[in-house]
């Protein structure tokens, strides 16, 4: 299986980015954690940092099974900032790659790309963009096509587990759930 990709930069939610590298290395998924700061270090939203496995020039993400967007304020807005992670995530859409994020991050890194464009979408209550064709909706999780938001950090477990279902099919995604008492 390819390798999925879950971007980190100061300030993310760490609900949501470790929730998702717990959820889909539990379903046996190669997952490499990846900061977009000058080292590997990065300290989220609420004061927890955590050593990410690899550099962001480290990797070749041509060949991804997913890249994956935490949100967090100001975690968001920094991996809006970095251009070649955005230049990454509309190649990945271009070749029909898969591409997620959450909370803060659809609306902040997505909408402005033009990767929801015509898409149905979620992102964090409040934050939906102001720009036209794009279908916000109000459920936890919205799947369109090869693109998977979630609405926060409240769902990012069922965020984690759609990445899953997405790649390996519901019944690994429940059977993934079942394990760690959770319904799906």
């Amino acid at each position: 299986m390819k390798t999925s990709y879950i971007f980190l930069a100061d300030g993310f939610e760490e609900v949501e980015a470790l929730t998702s590298v717990d959820v889909m290395r539990r379903a046996g998924m190669p997952v490499t954690t990846v900061s977009i700061n000058p080292g590997l270090e990065v300290t989220g939203a609420h004061g927890v940092t955590v050593m990410a496995d690899s550099l962001f020039d480290d990797n070749d993400y041509s060949d991804a099974e997913w890249l994956v967007l935490p949100g967090g304020v100001p975690g968001a807005p920094n991996l809006a900032a970095h251009e070649a992670l955005c230049d990454a995530l509309v190649a990945q859409d271009d070749r029909g790659g898969k591409i997620a994020a959450i909370c803060a991050s659809p609306s902040v890194v997505f909408a402005p790309l033009g990767l929801l464009q015509d898409r149905r979408a979620v992102c964090y209550p409040g934050m939906e963009a102001m720009i036209e064709g794009i279908k916000w909706d109000k459920v936890p999780v919205a799947v369109d096509g090869n693109v998977v938001t979630g609405n926060g950090p409240a769902a990012a477990a069922p965020f984690a587990l759609t990445l899953v279902e997405q790649s390996l099919g519901r019944d690994k995604a429940v059977e993934v759930a079942n394990g760690m008492l959770l319904t799906y």
